[in-house]
């Protein structure tokens, strides 16, 4: 099979285009046969070595993909050669709170991940995914989309008529928009980019604000719900937008941390606040996410799709922010 591969440390010079045997599955494992991945930040600093994490090589990155079932090994019954499926995040996360060691079986790094043709995985870390998303648009699900189902429906428990408040418009905040809306709440949503913040007020968002021009947006966010203030915010940016979120909320209400795009958050915490870290989720989650979809026809957003080789300018494109939504890799034929 053809892979692509992490070699020699660190970088994006060292992602390499490969073959490797194509493995087969033991017993209770199942092959799947990749058709799509998409990228999340995480990949992003995993290969360059700034993710915290010890790093192996070689390694094959990437976490979120969608594929489907073309061999089980002995005594697979979760699932059935033919069934589409997506990969989970995190392999032995099955239910219930959070992992001690999540980091350990998260796919991508340490585990090799989908920027390949077929993976090799326990039946228990896959699960089917909605018929009428395409291929693309199901490999979105694994990390953004649980990651924004988590932070509103399993930590905040959001509701409707509650206030949301996203930070950009990458794959995460867009989850959030759509997913929030679905859930009959008000969403408020920043970029520095005009154009995208029309496309997110195409998708549903309620308010917009453009934080170059109005670099004091919690307050400006605050004001559009005459002073209450946010009910949930979901904090993708880090230290550098963190005391502006904590600005917007109202008090008692929920802050989820996601992402790290400024580095990581210090400072105080503000009496009453609930500030929870949102590392994805577990697969009872996964399918929770995946039915509630289903029953809203949620279409995750795709903006650009690249092939298996063009990884290196794929990470590129997403490191200079030009993306709204997800970036696909198409994989195989």
């Amino acid at each position: 099979m053809r892979a692509i591969e992490l070699q020699d440390g660190p970088g994006l010079a060292n992602l390499k285009l490969v073959e490797r045997a194509d493995p087969r599955p033991g017993p209770g494992e199942v092959l799947v046969k990749l058709h799509a991945a998409t990228l999340n930040y995480r990949d992003l600093l995993t290969i360059e070595g700034t993710y915290g994490v010890r790093l192996r090589t070689p390694l094959i990155p990437l976490s979120d993909g969608c594929g489907v079932v073309v061999e089980t090994g002995e005594g697979v019954g979760r699932v059935e050669i033919g069934d589409r499926v997506c990969p989970l995040f995190f392999q032995d996360w099955l239910s219930g709170s959070r992992l001690e060691q999540p980091r350990l079986t998260a796919l991508g790094g340490p585990l090799d991940g989908v920027a390949a043709e077929y993976i090799c995985l326990g039946e228990h870390g896959v699960s089917k995914v909605p018929s009428f998303l395409s291929d693309a648009q199901a490999a979105a699900l694994p990390c953004a989309g649980l990651t924004a189902w988590s932070a509103l429906f399993v930590e905040a428990r959001a509701k409707p008529g509650d206030v949301v408040l996203l930070q950009g418009t990458g794959g995460v905040s867009i989850f959030g928009l759509q997913l929030a809306k679905a859930a009959g709440c008000t969403v408020i949503i920043t970029s520095s980019s005009d154009e995208k913040l029309e496309h997110a007020t195409a998708l549903g968002a309620d308010h917009t604000i453009n934080y170059v021009r109005t670099p004091e947006w919690g307050s400006a966010a605050r004001k559009l719900t005459d002073g209450r203030g946010i009910d949930h915010v979901l904090e993708v940016g880090g230290k550098e937008t963190l005391a502006e979120s904590f600005r917007a909320l109202r008090s008692g209400r929920h802050v989820s941390l996601i992402g790290l795009l400024s580095g990581r958050a210090e400072g105080s915490i503000g009496l009453g606040t609930n500030v929870r870290s949102i590392y994805v989720g577990n697969r009872f989650d996964f399918e929770e996410m995946c039915r509630g979809m289903e029953t809203n026809r949620i279409e995750p957003v795709v903006d650009q799709s690249f092939k298996l080789g063009e990884i290196p300018d794929a990470l590129r494109f997403m490191k200079e922010g030009r993306h709204f939504g997800k970036i696909a890799i198409a994989i195989g034929d």
